[in-house]
């Protein structure tokens, strides 16, 4: 019997998610933090968060051959940046492209992936950061998970506290204020979204890997309502 049918039968399958993120001045890092928590609630799932540092990047190129063995080991790849003038950050780019050799060998390929970024900007043109992520994962072979919660903030009732308040589903956007720090980095709201984000990635993560039975949350637009409303009256 191997180790993994041993697993079956006493314990839930594992699967190994990895988020992979830089931060500028921590914000982004926060956002990363509660995704990684929201994955860690699936049974079985082991869950890793590694950030991407300018100072592992010489003459334009990052190298850290530890950081590169554990995606190779990993199910799932969160990706996740700033959105800085549009695009992700120039020492996560220096990341990516570091992936060259995966993407030479397929080494990443039918790995399930996601992605977030944050800006200051309500829009900060976010979407291109997402497209630039997805556009990566599909090079390499991997497979894109969206967010699957419904719109937040687009009626009357709405706040910036509403799960999914952003609109997002190519993947899990967030909003910061310039001033403020990262304690203050995105909205309850962004926080919930992102927990629920990496949820759903390990969810699918064990689905995809062990065949394990997934049940499909589902909400009504009043039900989604009702959620953001709790959210809003726990915020002071």
């Amino acid at each position: 019997m191997t180790v993994k049918e041993v697993d079956r039968e006493h314990e839930a399958p594992t699967v190994t998610v990895t988020v992979v993120y830089h931060s500028v001045h921590g914000h982004t890092r926060v956002l990363a933090e509660h995704l990684a928590d929201g994955a860690r609630g699936v049974p079985g799932a082991r869950v890793h968060l590694v950030e991407i540092r300018a100072e592992d990047v010489t003459a334009g190129r990052w190298h850290d051959a530890e950081v590169l063995a554990l995606l190779e080991r990993s199910d799932a790849i969160v990706l996740g940046c700033p959105t800085l003038m549009g695009s992700v950050s120039a020492v996560f780019k220096a990341f990516m492209e570091a992936a060259f050799t995966p993407f030479t060998t397929q080494g990443w390929k039918d790995k399930l992936a996601g992605g977030f970024t944050m800006s200051a900007s309500q829009s900060g043109d976010k979407l291109a950061v997402l497209e630039q992520l997805a556009v990566f994962a599909a090079q390499l072979g991997m497979q894109w998970i969206g967010v699957g919660d419904m719109p937040g903030n687009n009626w009357s009732g709405g706040s910036r506290d509403d799960v999914n308040r952003l609109g997002s589903w190519l993947g899990l956007m967030s909003q910061s204020h310039a001033d403020q720090g990262p304690e203050y980095a995105g909205s309850l709201g962004d926080r919930i979204t992102a927990e629920r984000y990496g949820e759903r990635i390990a969810r699918l993560a064990q689905r995809w890997v062990n065949a394990v039975p997934y049940d499909t949350s589902r909400m009504t637009e009043h039900e989604a309502r009702a959620l953001s409303a709790s959210l809003k009256a726990l915020t002071p």
